[in-house]
């Protein structure tokens, strides 16, 4: 098998891997991210993450946690709806039976194909430094273990200890962004709160100040870290088995 056909292999190992362990934390992220604002003197809908995850799992069950589809507009939309529900949004009274009806009700009423590349702006801000951030890491503490370029060496453990800080590393260096991305991409598309990407990052500080921009985070911590050591663990791994 040649170099470029292991690649593909054991990247697809370890996405799956990555998603298996850490999606569940990501609905809470999206959740906690995309929950409006509450009326004077009502409370959030979730306190805090441990309670997102129980009054999910009481909702909707296990299979509430894993809400997905390649697409991530259309990921947000799933996860969030729930979160949103009863916020007096046109847009988000709409249920969703799924990816494939999220992705039909966005192009019929929310500008065609344009629509699903909603937040694509900030998702571009967050992917591109966040991976080089989160590989370099990566590469980085697997040298320091190994103590030099000649990392073929090294152990599960320290494998999964290098995933899981590159994983921590991407969301330290770009989860602001993210939750720009998320509360653009459930925006009432016929009644918008937020014009663009700079226009939603003034508005979360001026009403919630610099914490809003990190709602969410613990869940995006504690998902980055095992979910991105299964990631690249299942990467070397199979990598190594394919030989």
């Amino acid at each position: 098998m040649g170099d470029v056909a292991k690649d593909l292999a054991s990247g697809t190992v370890g996405g799956a891997a990555q998603l298996i362990v850490g999606h569940p934390f990501d609905t809470i992220k999206v959740k906690l991210q995309s929950q409006p604002a509450p009326l004077p003197g009502q409370p959030l809908k979730y306190a805090g993450a441990v309670d997102a995850v129980r009054k999910t799992i009481a909702a909707e069950g296990i299979g509430g946690l894993y809400k997905a589809c390649p697409t991530e507009l259309i990921k947000c939309r799933l996860q969030a709806q729930s979160a949103l529900a009863g916020s007096g949004s046109a847009a988000v009274a709409v249920k969703y039976a799924g990816p494939m009806d999220v992705a039909k009700k966005v192009l019929k009423s929310e500008g065609g194909v344009r629509g699903l590349f909603k937040g694509l702006f900030p998702t571009l801000a967050r992917e591109v430094p966040g991976n080089a951030a989160m590989f370099g890491v990566y590469e980085a503490f697997k040298q320091y273990l190994a103590g030099g370029q000649d990392t073929s060496g090294l152990g599960r453990g320290s494998l999964i200890a290098a995933g899981g800080l590159a994983g921590a590393s991407f969301w330290a260096f770009v989860y602001p962004t993210d939750v720009v991305k998320s509360v653009i991409q459930v925006d009432d598309y016929k009644n918008p709160k937020f014009n663009g990407s700079i226009d939603a990052f003034r508005k979360i500080v001026a009403s919630e100040g610099v914490k809003g921009l990190y709602k969410g985070f613990g869940p995006a911590m504690a998902r980055s870290v095992p979910a991105n050591a299964a990631c690249f663990l299942a990467y070397e791994v199979t990598r190594s088995s394919l030989g």
